[in-house]
């Protein structure tokens, strides 16, 4: 079975504890509806990549457990990001968003369910491998609080003046280097040298994820389009132009290649960041800037 299938597998089975007998089934089914069908899930293939290429067959299970946390935090964060509250956003992945299609109450709960069962998901898939659940546990919980988690990142949106750089780095950036280094960690090695790779591919994914919501229509991105304009927010476009933003993307893709440690599949990994660049790079946005 490869990597995004069990990943999957791993997501179902964290799901699935939300819907046992007994449990408020409307609940239930929002957080199916938030989960499935997903994303790209580019954070717990980063996660699972990074294990693969350095763990020498060590570390997968943990790994699959720490990357499958990190979608469940990155799922909370979307349902909480479209509330009216902060975005106000009716479709998310192409369908309506949570809040849309079962209540605003049911989605304030449901982003806050998907947020314990991922240190759930972390604590139960890490059980062969017990020594990992500390350091693993310590990234996830720097990636998701405060002061540079994604709720730091969601927060600069309600301050007057917006540090763009923190903003970024919290936001988006912290589910890639938990991502890169969680990786780092369930193989056995220390996850420092691995912040970097993150950091990179993270940033790489705000500029991609900018141009996007300046060039493409509601059809293309799945939700709607110019949220950053119309709340007012910092986008690298605004900042950089496009041609410029596209240089930018371009050299932080780059960047992240040349941020892998040495490791025995570290060619193998440099090519799946390179592999990035077209994914975050649609043929329809390239032809939309030409």
């Amino acid at each position: 079975m490869d990597a995004d299938a069990l990943i999957e597998r791993v997501l179902e089975r964290s799901v699935a504890t939300g819907e046992v007998p007994g449990a408020p089934p409307l609940l239930g089914r929002a957080i199916r509806h938030a989960v499935f069908p997903g994303g790209a899930r580019v954070r717990p293939k980063l996660c699972v990549a990074v294990t693969a290429a350095c763990g020498e067959g060590r570390g997968i299970e943990a790994a699959l457990g720490a990357g499958a946390a990190l979608e469940l935090m990155h799922c909370a964060s979307l349902v909480h990001d479209d509330l009216p509250a902060f975005d106000g956003a009716d479709t998310r992945r192409g369908k309506p968003s949570v809040h849309a299609a079962f209540s605003e109450a049911i989605a304030v709960l449901a982003g806050d369910a998907l947020i314990v069962m991922a240190f759930d998901t972390l604590l139960r898939e890490s059980r062969s491998a017990p020594h990992l659940l500390s350091p693993l546990m310590t990234i996830l919980i720097g990636a998701v609080g405060t002061p540079h988690g994604i709720v730091a990142g969601q927060a600069w949106e309600s301050e007057h003046t917006i540090d763009l750089s923190a903003y970024h780095q919290a936001k988006t950036g912290a589910l890639f280097v938990a991502a890169s280094m969680s990786g780092a960690a369930a193989a056995g090695l220390d996850p420092a040298p691995w912040r970097a790779l993150g950091e990179r591919l993270g940033e790489a994914y705000q500029v991609a994820d900018d141009l996007r919501d300046v060039l493409l229509g509601e059809d293309e991105l799945g939700k709607p389009a110019g949220q950053d304009a119309s709340h007012l927010r910092p986008n690298a476009v605004q900042h950089f132009g496009v041609a410029g933003a596209i240089a930018r993307l371009k050299g932080l893709i780059a960047d992240a290649s040349d941020a892998v440690p040495d490791c025995s599949g570290a060619p193998v990994l440099r090519e799946i960041v390179h592999g990035q660049a077209s994914r975050l790079m649609p043929k329809s946005l390239l032809r939309n800037v030409a």
